[in-house]
């Protein structure tokens, strides 16, 4: 009889209670339903679905139709940005479906607002913000409150007319902040 070292057997032994118990956890687990996720569904708050109601108001006042955007979207930002809750309209243009997006940033205050608008129009100002953005690309920057509005558009990339539309519409609300170019 070959006699297997102490750690061996132990080893066996847990691997053994573990692999009984996610079984008997797993069958006794209900199966999802098609409509469930693992996580809640995302929420907006007061701040950003006010700032998005003005976002869709102007783009449809300038004859651009907004909604949801069709694919995930999340632009180069400043770190404060990015740390930001946020939420993403997108422009619906008729012949580039892969623009016009618009997103909205919360921020806990107006000065707190400010400070991360000013930080964003630095960082698309500095050599890390450049590259992330093709020779040319223009710059929308709005602060609504505590929200802040980002847009970027290429003029000479825009497949669409109306890519104009939804920068002039932006410039329409809210106060801008200035990308230093």
């Amino acid at each position: 009889m070959i006699r297997q070292p102490a750690s061996v057997t132990l080893g066996i032994a847990l691997a053994a209670i573990v692999a009984a118990g996610c079984g008997i956890g797993a069958s006794r687990s209900p199966a999802p339903s098609p409509g469930m996720t693992s996580s809640p569904a995302p929420t907006v708050s007061t701040t950003l679905a006010q700032a998005r109601g003005q976002v869709v108001r102007a783009l449809e006042a300038a004859g651009v139709p907004a909604g949801e955007p069709r694919e995930p979207y999340r632009p180069a930002e400043s770190p404060e940005f990015a740390a930001a809750p946020r939420a993403v309209v997108q422009a619906q243009l008729s012949q580039d479906l892969t623009a016009g997006y618009v997103s909205i940033y919360e921020f806990a205050s107006v000065e707190a607002a400010s400070e991360a608008a000013r930080g964003q129009a630095a960082y698309l100002s500095s050599g890390p913000g450049r590259v992330q953005f093709p020779t040319g690309t223009r710059f929308v920057v709005r602060q609504l409150g505590s929200a802040v509005v980002f847009h970027a558009w290429n003029p000479s990339s825009a497949e669409d007319p109306q890519a104009a539309d939804i920068a002039a519409a932006l410039e329409t609300i809210g106060t801008a902040i200035d990308v230093p170019s």
